[in-house]
């Protein structure tokens, strides 16, 4: 069984249809890599995923349990469906160690000391345990993605969901998120990444789902995907191999 089964998904904003029945299964271990052009979907429906926006219709199973329903408890799907945002969304009046540690104490009920071994733990896996009591203004845009993963590993989530994890980062630090994404894959987590990162999503992913217009066109190896029939498909891998 799927971790997650999506079936025809849709959400309209005023009128505008963002997502359009859409159908997607993720794995236990898997890594799925969406693309796509801006205004294609893609963050929206990993938002939808954990209920940061409410799907129009459609259906999403998680662990064989429908998530939409209204008898939901969307706190606890939550911290189930990890997320981390473009803009690491860090707390700039809290240290890195209270980023860490918020939500095991407000949600998991953690004693201090307890969500201090954990948050001390997933921050050592990612090198960031001696900036513990900086704050976010301190640290390097890859310092904070760190710290953003390790909040949200820091929750046992059953599936991490990147939204752009790349995006703020010049190429150095692009790779070293890579890297660190292939280390959490190899560790079995499971991921969904969006990004237009075409060096990211070629190193981190064999194949990529490629949305447009709300709409799964293809699914495919990145290779493929620059020769593909459709020459929009075609123009927009070219494009971003160019911008490599």
């Amino acid at each position: 069984m799927a971790l997650i089964q999506v079936r025809d998904l849709v959400k309209v904003f005023d009128g505008q249809t963002v997502l359009s029945n859409i159908n997607l299964d993720i794995a236990k271990g898997d890594i799925k890599v969406l693309m796509g052009a801006s205004g294609s979907g893609k963050s929206t429906l990993l938002r939808c995923l954990n209920r940061l926006i409410e799907p129009t219709s459609g259906s999403i199973l998680f662990k064989g349990q429908e998530v939409l329903g209204p008898n939901v408890d969307v706190r606890a799907l939550r911290q189930q469906i990890g997320f981390v945002f473009q803009q690491f969304a860090l707390y700039s009046h809290l240290s890195v160690i209270n980023n860490v540690t918020l939500g095991l104490v407000k949600l998991k009920g953690m004693s201090r000391t307890e969500a201090k071994e954990k948050a001390l733990h997933e921050l050592s896996h990612f090198g960031m345990a001696s900036h513990q009591d900086k704050y976010p203004s301190q640290l390097s845009g890859g310092q904070k993605q760190r710290v953003a993963i390790a909040r949200a590993l820091a929750m046992s989530p059953a599936i991490l969901l990147l939204d752009e994890p790349t995006s703020a980062l010049d190429p150095v630090m692009s790779r070293d998120v890579a890297g660190l994404i292939n280390r959490l894959h190899n560790e079995g987590i499971t991921m969904i990444c969006v990004t237009h990162d075409l060096n990211l999503a070629s190193q981190i992913a064999d194949e990529v789902m490629f949305l447009d217009h709300g709409v799964i066109r293809a699914n495919d190896r990145i290779e493929n995907l620059k020769r593909h029939a459709d020459p929009d498909i075609q123009a927009f891998f070219r494009q971003a191999e160019h911008l490599v």
